[in-house]
């Protein structure tokens, strides 16, 4: 009795032993009396005690790798700290163990080389304005070595790029020339359609008065009329200021209707009105 109980716990510990389960996203790797045997993917999977030994168990899931800031110089000679974030994953795990050894350092290692050597063929402007093509770059650069390793290289993100400070003070003073530029251009255009405009109206009123004139002869008192008016009303404003004032009026062009409306506005205004002056010879 007692041997059969024995083979019985036996089995028992043989199936505990080799039963060996991997959860989802995770697989490891099995080496027989040392040697690489197998991959073990997710769910339950058994080996054979003793002999079996499991060597690593990793994630396959995409991994985030933070590159510390670093001090790199450009085409031009200017000195950039540069801070970059790596997103990577591992596609095969047997490679990522046996091809190359502690894999993160390796990655950002190989990440800072290969950024200070993009950075060093762009100019600091190049630089600030091309940041996808320079993670393209790297990408290109970075996935054909990680490959031999088992890792594939998802995206690079170059966080932050800081100029020394008298660099930076020296484009914010670029910028705001800019800006300053781009201002007097559009308020010099914009003058320049108003005047447009207003030579435009004045061209069309100036046709519509010549028509009228044309094709009604009588307009031409009217016309008259109205610019005697307008020296009238221009000449008793001038007037009533404490200043004295002189108004000149060509009197060739007046008529008699001008005359006429000169002596009635005189003759409506009070005395202290009348400083301003008239001058013009008959």
């Amino acid at each position: 009795m007692e041997p059969i109980i024995a083979i019985v716990l036996a089995l028992i510990g043989y199936a505990l032993g080799s039963a060996k389960q991997i959860n989802q996203g995770n697989e490891a790797l099995v080496e027989r009396l040392g040697r690489y045997h197998r991959k073990l993917k997710p769910g339950l999977n058994f080996i054979v005690p003793f002999i079996d030994q499991i060597v690593m168990e990793d994630t396959t899931r995409e991994q985030v790798l933070d590159i510390k800031p670093q001090n790199v110089i450009t085409k031009d000679n200017i000195y950039l700290e540069v801070d970059a974030v790596v997103y990577w994953r591992i596609t095969e795990i047997e490679k990522s163990f046996y091809a190359i050894d502690n894999l993160e350092q390796a990655l950002s290692n190989l990440t800072t080389t290969t950024l200070r050597e993009i950075i060093a063929q762009n100019t600091l402007e190049d630089t600030n304005m091309s940041r996808a093509n320079m993670d393209k770059s790297l990408l290109s650069e970075l996935n054909p070595i990680t490959k031999e390793w088992g890792v594939d290289i998802m995206r690079l993100d170059i966080q932050s790029i800081t100029p020394p400070e008298s660099v930076r003070k020296s484009m914010e003073e670029e910028r705001a020339a800019e800006i300053k530029k781009r201002a007097l251009i559009s308020e010099a255009e914009g003058e320049r359609q108003a005047a447009i405009k207003k030579a435009e109206g004045t061209k069309t009123s100036m046709q519509i008065i010549g028509e009228a004139i044309r094709s009604h002869p009588e307009s031409r008192e009217i016309l008259r009329y109205l610019v005697a008016q307008d020296y009238v009303q221009a000449s008793q404003k001038l007037g009533a200021s404490n200043n004295a004032k002189i108004v000149f009026v060509d009197p060739a062009n007046s008529t008699d209707m001008f005359q006429e409306l000169i002596a009635e506005s005189v003759s409506k205004e009070e005395p202290n009105h009348t400083a301003g002056n008239v001058n013009g010879s008959t």
